[in-house]
């Protein structure tokens, strides 16, 4: 999914989440010989609004929405998705706003979104702060001049090219630590 997409965008052929999901499931099939009928994987992709949050987020941005921080969810999905998945979640309400690539037609890593972001808010880019549990992303807030923080959860790992973010942590929790220290 992610391939199909960043080959999108490489390429100048914008391809949103949505329609990057059906693909790769269609490639996956093609490639396993695997039966997969239109049923099965609109199935699938649901799937994707309905996936419980990690046990420490709900209370780790609760806590960064308490000291007034303002909260943006910054996603590549489709914005009914991305609703979708926040309110699945019980975490829509802990946001201010949230905001789909698909509505500026770059997907993340790409500067657009986090730009887009900036201005919708009317802040310095340098004062947009991204978290987020992918490297790749990181990489994409960094070179569009944020700040970042990454959420090393089992399997994360820092991407070892590039600039790096300033927090590094293993749970939202210590990253919320450290960015209310900071």
């Amino acid at each position: 999914m992610l391939q199909l997409s960043f080959v999108g965008g490489l390429t100048g052929e914008y391809v949103d989440f949505t329609t990057a999901q059906h693909a790769a499931l269609a490639m996956l099939a093609e490639r396993t010989g695997t039966e997969l009928s239109d049923a099965r994987a609109q199935a699938i992709v649901d799937g994707m609004s309905a996936l419980p949050p990690h046990p420490e987020v709900p209370a780790a941005l609760a806590r960064l929405r308490g000291h007034g921080i303002t909260m943006v969810a910054l996603t590549n999905s489709v914005l009914a998705v991305a609703e979708a998945q926040l309110a699945h979640a019980g975490l829509r309400d802990l946001f201010d706003d949230v905001f789909s690539a698909d509505a500026v037609r770059r997907l993340k890593p790409a500067p657009e979104p986090y730009l887009a972001v900036a201005e919708r808010f009317g802040v310095a880019i340098s004062d947009v702060r991204l978290v987020t549990a992918h490297a790749w992303d990181v990489s994409g807030a960094l070179a569009a001049g944020c700040r970042a923080a990454l959420v090393r959860r089992p399997g994360v790992v820092p991407s070892p090219l590039g600039d790096q973010p300033d927090i590094v942590g293993p749970t939202l929790t210590d990253v919320v630590d450290r960015i209310l220290a900071g």
